[in-house]
């Protein structure tokens, strides 16, 4: 990118920086370390000093031809970080897209449906309220004190990821898993920019409300499908192309649309904007380096520990280069309530995941797609009753036009698979982490 562009983001952010802050009136004014395009810089710096000597490390074994040369103790952690395993005929495990069922009742099918959506309505919805309540509102406030705001997003991401990593190696341990073929220093590249997107997204919520930040996530499938063009040279339908148009027109009522915030509620402002565009490229970065990985035949929860084990490793890593990790602890220290909320933003994450895997499991993409569509239109609608956000008509209109977009999405992904089914074998679905 020519370096001109960057100077005129850079500038066109500063004035827009502490719009965050202006509803607490009494906060003692930021220094300029603590702006969010400077915190990105400095965390970018903690995981680039663990990501380029990994990098270099790889390339010198590689040089070297390890795998047939390396002998000692070492080498079979250098096999597995660096080169990986061939998966072997006896020791594989067949992945199935889909758990067809099997002579199974319609009641029961219902029953497992309403789990299934159940389980991610709760988890995601919370995970939501919790998000906002975490990054927007003070803790420890009194008739005589403001409390204090926690700030630091990398934080955040660190503890979702520490429970998610726990959870995914208990479920490798106690289910079988198919062979492990990928080298692990593969997952780093979709760890580092799943860190990234999850920071920004933490870090929007001080300047964007809530509302607008879920109707950037439901527009992600237009970066998405341009970086499956530069990533993955994909070739996409007319009718992606026409959704992807109408979900741009509705995100666009909905932005230019908004109405005031309360003044308790943070405006939105261009630094949000762009911290959306991060975390939307970021994602869609992460979703295509994934679907390479799958190539591995991993299952999706080796993939969920994989990618959390190095997200785990940078955020730590970073913390301590900063010296935040035990101002983190002890915020949570000093607010009991934070450090609970912080407990069920992570439990929630956590089983959001394994609720994505077996309903995709059970029911495939489609019906998993149309339960995060709707989960999304509840998450806007729970946010404004509880936290008094303002949407216009228009708005409103925007957000039906990016939702319907979404399910005619689905709609028409159905009817091609049909249409195909004939045809050609029918695929396995990638499941994200």
């Amino acid at each position: 990118m020519d370096p001109r562009w960057w100077a005129v983001v850079v500038l066109a952010a500063l004035p827009s920086l502490r719009a965050g802050g202006e509803k607490n009136p009494e906060a003692p004014s930021e220094s300029w370390t603590q702006l969010w395009f400077f915190r990105f810089l400095v965390n970018a710096a903690g995981y680039a000093s663990f990501m380029v000597p990994g990098y270099l490390l790889v390339q010198y074994f590689r040089r070297k031809n390890y795998l047939e040369t390396g002998r000692g103790l070492c080498f079979p952690l250098v096999k597995t970080c660096v080169f990986g395993n061939e998966p072997k005929a006896p020791d594989e495990v067949p992945l199935a897209a889909r758990a067809e069922p099997v002579e199974t009742s319609p009641t029961w099918q219902a029953l497992k449906l309403l789990f299934c959506a159940s389980g991610l309505q709760v988890s995601y919805l919370t995970w939501g309220v919790l998000q906002e309540r975490v990054m927007t509102r003070s803790y420890g406030a009194t008739a005589t004190s403001p409390g204090e705001r926690f700030s630091d997003s990398q934080f955040l991401v660190l503890m979702n990821r520490i429970l998610a990593l726990m959870v995914a190696g208990v479920y490798c341990i106690l289910c079988k898993q198919p062979r492990h073929g990928a080298p692990m220093y593969r997952y780093s590249f979709a760890s580092l920019s799943n860190v990234l997107s999850s920071w920004c997204q933490y870090e929007a919520l001080k300047f964007v409300s809530f509302p607008t930040q879920v109707l950037a996530k439901a527009s992600k499938v237009i970066p998405v499908m341009l970086m499956g063009k530069l990533v993955s040279r994909r070739s996409y339908e007319h009718w992606e192309y026409l959704t992807a148009g109408l979900i741009s027109i509705g995100v666009s009522m909905f932005l230019l649309s908004s109405g005031p915030e309360p003044h308790s509620s943070p405006a939105t402002t261009l630094s949000g904007l762009i911290l959306l565009a991060g975390y939307i490229a970021f994602d869609s970065f992460t979703s295509n380096w994934q679907d390479a990985l799958f190539a591995y035949k991993m299952s999706s929860v080796q993939m969920m520990f994989g990618v959390n084990l190095f997200s785990c490793l940078f955020t730590v890593g970073s913390l301590l280069e900063q010296g935040a990790l035990l101002e983190g602890i002890r915020f949570m220290g000093r607010h009991s309530e934070f450090a609970a909320h912080t407990l069920l933003l992570s439990i929630c994450s956590a089983c959001g995941q394994l609720f994505i895997f077996y309903t995709i499991g059970q029911f495939g993409a489609a019906v998993f797609t149309i339960i995060m569509t709707l989960r999304q239109a509840f998450a806007i609608l729970l946010s404004c009753l509880l936290y008094g956000h303002t949407v216009t008509v228009v708005g409103g209109l925007g957000v039906a036009v990016v939702f319907a977009a979404l399910l005619l999405r689905v709609y028409a992904r159905g009817r091609l698979k049909q249409r195909g089914k004939k045809a050609m074998p029918v695929e396995s679905s990638v499941q994200k982490v």
